[in-house]
């Protein structure tokens, strides 16, 4: 059974825009880990990496870095303190191995603070963040803006082995939760995964997906016909569980 880790990457249609990322950690292993981890994402792409904060503003002045991994236990200057150097700061997710700082680093509106050794698993779910915050700057400003704008697409990433593997979400049909495992039901396929529904829950964007079960998310646009105890998706009936059930009639109704 393959084992598959999760993340959430959205891609334009006619250009792939990647997040350019820069690391800044003087611990060369953990470099070396944030490096392996980024190249493993398609949408990520990495501008570089910095043993200081003093080279790290170099490359800052010089590119355009969305996403900056910051280790804060750092010589010269600590990495929460750089960040309050900067005027106009990238999405930070800082990387230590001490706890004691992460009120700190929220405080400074990090995205995410990863406490190392670094899980993949957890990488995942930090640059799901990241992504979720520029679909929704991407929703406003496109809510805002009359011009036409080209479509976008969304992926999942599933990683299989060596390999990262991607799913269109608007394949998906639904997901089941099996114990340790999910299954996701496409169009064309079905993955067993190990992961818990709960945490793809908060990486699948809500106007598309809702949670009907504690066993079941589905795709509100492959939705055939529901009841008040069930949905229809093809030839599958998914139950509507009592605790999920008025937020869903909620829901489907207004849709």
């Amino acid at each position: 059974m393959a084992n598959f880790d999760i993340g959430l990457n959205l891609s334009n249609m006619s250009t792939s825009k990647k997040i350019n990322c820069l690391i800044v950690d003087d611990e060369p292993p953990a470099l070396d880990v944030l490096k392996k981890y980024i190249e493993s994402i398609p949408s990520l792409q990495l501008a570089g990496s910095c043993s200081n904060a003093v080279d790290a503003l170099a490359v800052i002045q010089k590119q355009s870095i969305d996403l900056l991994f910051l280790d804060i236990q750092m010589p010269q200057i600590l990495g929460t303190d750089f960040i309050r150097t900067l005027a106009n700061p990238p999405k930070i997710i800082f990387t230590t191995a001490y706890r004691k700082y992460a009120v700190e680093g929220f405080d400074l509106n990090a995205v995410d603070f990863l406490l190392k050794p670094i899980p993949f698993e957890r990488f995942l779910k930090a640059v799901n963040k990241v992504m979720n915050t520029s679909i929704q700057q991407t929703n406003y400003l496109e809510s805002n803006n009359n011009a036409e704008k080209e479509p976008v697409e969304s992926f999942i990433h599933f990683r299989a082995d060596r390999k990262i593997l991607k799913v269109a979400l608007d394949d998906i049909l639904y997901v089941e939760s099996l114990k340790d495992y999910i299954r996701v039901v496409t169009k064309n396929k079905t993955f067993l995964t190990k992961h818990s529904i709960s945490s793809l829950e908060e990486n699948l964007p809500a106007s598309s997906f809702i949670r009907i079960h504690r066993s079941y998310i589905i795709s509100i646009n492959k939705i055939d016909f529901f009841t008040s105890e069930l949905v229809g998706i093809g030839k599958q009936e998914i139950p509507i569980s009592r605790m999920y059930r008025h937020e869903v009639e909620k829901v489907l109704k207004h849709d």
